[in-house]
């Protein structure tokens, strides 16, 4: 099934989003190895070019790295990975923040509104 992409953004950095949100929550783990870019592009319906210049990037970043002829591995540096999930979790929490506020609510009705959330979840 084709990946959700929308034409609002730059698809490489998309494709770059959804490979990290794998990562982090554990579809591809530590040192695991990442399907080939022909695959990954077949995957989330891309071209294999813009797959490669995602992969490319990631590992640039040095979640992703490559061995040749061995293909692409998630990186074992779980405090970098650690780290990844607590900056993409911050910067969805930033954003859930500006639309709540965007609705005239203010922090204890935010705050409120989670605690009541997290009640009914359990």
């Amino acid at each position: 099934m084709a990946w959700a992409l929308d034409n609002d953004r730059p698809i490489y950095l998309q494709l770059m989003e959804r490979i990290q949100m794998d990562i982090i929550s554990g579809k591809y783990p530590p040192g695991g190895k990442l399907p080939s870019v022909r695959e990954l592009a077949l995957d989330a319906a891309v071209n294999p070019n813009t797959m490669q210049k995602a992969l490319s990037e990631l590992e640039r970043s040095g979640i992703v790295y490559a061995q040749r002829t061995s293909g692409r591995f998630i990186t074992e540096d779980e405090h970098m990975l650690k780290e990844l999930k607590a900056q993409l979790a911050s910067e969805h929490i930033k954003d859930f923040l500006s639309k709540l506020k965007q609705l005239g609510l203010k922090e204890n009705e935010i705050l409120e509104l989670i605690e009541h959330a997290i009640k009914e979840d359990d």
